[in-house]
Order: structure tokens, then C-alpha cells, then sequence
């Protein structure tokens, strides 16, 4: 049976282990190589071994060297560049009176200026080409704001900006960009949360419960095949209750220990909503 991704390639930034990790698992399940991009080159090569239709790279996606470096490894290795996930970042949680100036500009470089980076790395590439799918990770943050992350939320709102006006630029050249707006997903940067602040963002989330590595997996999934080729400058995210809202039901207890990216894939009716989505009207190029 041939995958949604067959015969493609894709680079995965930050692919070494989280929503990364499993997203790169399920392009290869669907048939793609992938480059797996990570600033932890040994957490890397052992990913891409395990994948197996994999390559590994260094990359600090920070910096403007590592991320052409990155790009040009896919188009040297598999010859050409048909999907780019920009999924690299980082947390460094603080209320402003205690966050560092130096905390706040490595969550703005790394979620900002390294999507901007891979995106256009990967623009230019694929203009040439005349089609290409670039996915770019924010967050839910990016929408309604969390205490103690203020980098963090501005950084993700900026990812849907950036997404939606690089989308207008290129789509005239036959390439897609879109953002996927996680809510509270069980990878391990969200379990080092305290406990506390684990369960008041439960609370509020409609559904009762955190979202797998594997259901965004399937968002990325939909958004870079061909099921998704009417669909770009938009963003797929989750949702959450206004803080006052409480829920009389009990969230469930938080699991202990590691999770993996086996699991469920996105709601069957996730990714045909987000498809009645209309692309923008400008794509001229600027």
C-alpha cells in the first residue's frame, strides 16, 4: 500500500525525541525520508537508526549556517525538499519579574527566528521546484497566553504571523505553509511542569485530557500531503476554557513515566475541519 508521503522527503527540526520525534515516525511510516535536524546529534543519529529510512544532522536552528547546512543535506542526499516541519524550541518558564533578558531572547531566537530560518531555507528550495508543504509548530499559547510565559506565548503568536504572511508570498509559487497549534501534549518537555500547573491547564481543556505525540503527528501528517493541497496561511490548533470556567468534573490523574509516540492518531473529524479552511486571497509575491 503506498503512504501519503511515498517517495518524498522531509526535514524534521528538533526530530530527536517529543512531537518531533514522533512526527518523523510517522512520515516514514507514510512512505517519506527523513532528515532528522537536532541540535543533540548523538539523540539524533540514534533516532535515525531507529527510523531507518533516516539521515541525521546537527542543528542549532538558531543559526543561519546549520539551518542551510540542514536543508542542503536533504537535497544532496534524496534530491530535493518536499516537506519541512520547523518544530525546534525550548522553554524557559518564569514570571517577567523573575524571567532573565537572556531567557526570554533564547525562546524568541529559537521559536522565531529559527522558523523563519527553516522556512525560507526550505521556500527556497521549493519555488525552484514548484510545489512543497512547510509546517511550523506554535502552540496554543500563542493564542490565549499562559503565567510565566510570556517568551513562550509571544514567541508561538508570532509562529501564526510569520506562518500566515509567508504563506501569501509563496503560495503563487506552489507552496504550502501552515502552523499547528498543539494544546497541552504529553512530551517531555511539558512533564518537567510542576505538577500543579500540570493539572490547572487540564482543567481547562474541554476534552479532559492531555493530547498524544502521536495525535499531532497525524495533524503534521494531513498538512504536508496532498490531502491537505487547497489549505495554507492557516493555523490547526487546539482548544481551551476561558480561565473563569471551571468543570465539575475531576481531571484524570497525570501518568507516571515516559511516554512513547505509539498511540491514537487525531480525531476523525480534526483534519476534514481544518480542510474548509480558505487559503488567502493575496499570493503575490513580495
Amino acid at each position: 500500500m503506498t503512504g501519503l508521503l511515498s517517495g518524498r522527503t522531509a526535514v524534521v527540526t528538533g526530530g530527536a525525541q517529543g512531537l518531533g520525534r514522533a512526527i518523523a515516525e510517522r512520515f516514514v511510516a507514510e512512505g517519506a525520508r527523513v532528515v532528522v535536524g537536532d541540535v543533540d546529534v548523538a539523540a539524533a543519529e540514534s533516532c535515525a537508526a531507529a527510523l531507518g529510512s533516516a539521515l541525521a544532522v546537527r542543528c542549532d536552528v538558531t543559526s543561519e549556517e546549520d539551518v542551510a547546512a540542514l536543508v542542503d543535506a536533504a537535497v544532496t542526499t534524496y534530491g530535493g525538499l518536499d516537506v519541512m516541519v520547523n518544530n525546534a524550541g525550548v522553554l524557559r518558564d518564569a514570571t517577567m519579574r523573575k524571567m532573565s533578558l537572556d531567557d526570554f531572547r533564547l525562546v524568541l531566537d529559537t521559536h522565531v527566528q529559527g522558523t523563519w530560518l527553516g522556512t525560507r531555507a526550505a521556500a527556497a528550495v521549493m519555488r525552484e521546484a514548484g510545489t512543497g508543504s512547510i509546517v511550523n509548530m506554535s502552540s496554543i499559547s500563542g493564542k490565549v497566553g499562559n503565567v510565566g510565559q510570556t517568551n513562550y506565548s509571544a514567541a508561538k503568536a508570532a509562529v501564526v504571523g510569520l506562518t500566515k504572511a509567508a504563506a501569501k508570498e509563496v503560495a503563487h509559487a506552489g507552496v504550502r505553509v501552515n502552523a499547528i497549534q498543539p494544546g497541552l501534549i504529553r512530551t517531555p518537555m511539558t512533564e518537567a511542569m510542576r505538577e500543579d500547573i500540570w493539572q490547572q491547564r487540564l482543567r481547562e481543556i474541554p476534552m479532559q485530557r492531555f493530547g498524544e505525540p502521536s495525535e499531532v503527528a497525524a495533524v503534521a501528517l494531513f498538512l504536508a500531503s496532498d490531502l491537505a493541497s487547497y489549505l495554507t496561511g492557516n493555523g490547526v490548533g487546539g482548544h481551551r476554557r476561558p480561565a473563569h470556567v471551571t468543570t465539575t468534573r475531576e481531571p484524570p490523574a497525570r501518568p507516571a513515566g515516559r511516554i512513547t509516540a505509539a498511540g491514537r492518531g487525531v480525531p476523525a473529524g480534526a483534519a476534514a475541519g481544518s480542510a474548509a479552511c480558505r487559503p488567502p486571497r493575496s499570493a503575490r509575491s513580495r
